[in-house]
């Protein structure tokens, strides 16, 4: 069964950084495009990063340069490193296939960024 389980959500001051995880089990996420995605309140859910199954990163223009995607394959982990965070990146965070797969959501990760 494939799961995936975000974490490393905060509370950040603006100009702060935070490193996000996602575990996943299930899958070899090497063989697989896996995308971070956020939701903030009263707003869709949209992707901020992705990473193709050879590395290929791409990014939303509001995050890019300020963002990283990165996978580690021997922890079948993804992971989503924000600097330079502002109230405008506060949502919670998720990770799925990409394209999303509706029936794979995990719990979310709580990324709040206030003074």
């Amino acid at each position: 069964q494939v799961q995936f389980v975000d974490s490393g959500g905060a509370l950040v001051q603006p100009g702060g950084s935070l490193r996000l995880s996602c575990a996943v089990s299930g899958i070899i996420v090497s063989r697989y495009g896996i995308g971070w995605y956020r939701q903030a309140p009263g707003k869709t859910r949209t992707v901020v990063a992705r990473i193709t199954y050879d590395g290929t990163t791409t990014y939303a223009d509001s995050v890019k340069g300020r963002f990283t995607i990165s996978r580690d394959n021997a922890k079948n982990t993804l992971y989503l490193q924000m600097n330079r965070l502002t109230p405008e990146d506060t949502a919670v965070y998720y990770c799925n296939f990409y394209p999303r797969n509706e029936n794979y959501w995990g719990q979310g990760t709580q990324v709040t960024v206030s003074s």
